[in-house]
């Protein structure tokens, strides 16, 4: 599935809740089904910068494809790198770079956010480009 094939269907599964409780609560329940995170992995190094609460990421490259794993002990929070991992994770550097995520909007999940969840979001996308930027810098040129 392409990345936008992946937005789409995001964006269909979020359009079924007209009240943005239910979303949450959706958002929610995405993020209960993250693969369990390497509690090793939560250290430092793995921490996300800019983010009210904490929320750790790490990626693997292998056989050309990036995949993503990360967990944060907020539930919301949770939910949103949820989400971005389902767009980004088994796809190419390239296509971790030149996504542009437009279901954030689509859905409404921007304006919905605190500024400083808004700014963890945004940390959140900028950690995960950084990843595949090294990526394709180490293993692709």
């Amino acid at each position: 599935m392409t990345t936008e094939q992946i937005q789409n269907e995001i964006i269909d599964e979020f359009s079924v809740f007209d009240d943005w409780m239910d979303k949450y609560e959706y958002l929610i329940e995405t993020g209960n089904t993250l693969a369990p995170y390497n509690e090793k992995n939560k250290t430092p190094s793995n921490l996300i910068q800019g983010c009210q609460s904490r929320v750790w990421l790490d990626a693997e490259y292998k056989d050309g494809k990036i995949y993503f794993t990360a967990d944060s002990d907020a539930i919301i929070t949770k939910g949103i790198i949820a989400l971005l991992i389902r767009v980004w994770s088994e796809k190419t550097p390239d296509d971790v770079m030149n996504t542009d995520l437009f279901f954030i909007d689509k859905i409404g999940l921007r304006e919905n956010l605190s500024p400083t969840r808004a700014n963890g979001l945004v940390s959140m996308i900028k950690n995960m480009k950084a990843y595949a930027t090294a990526f394709k810098a180490k293993y692709e040129s």
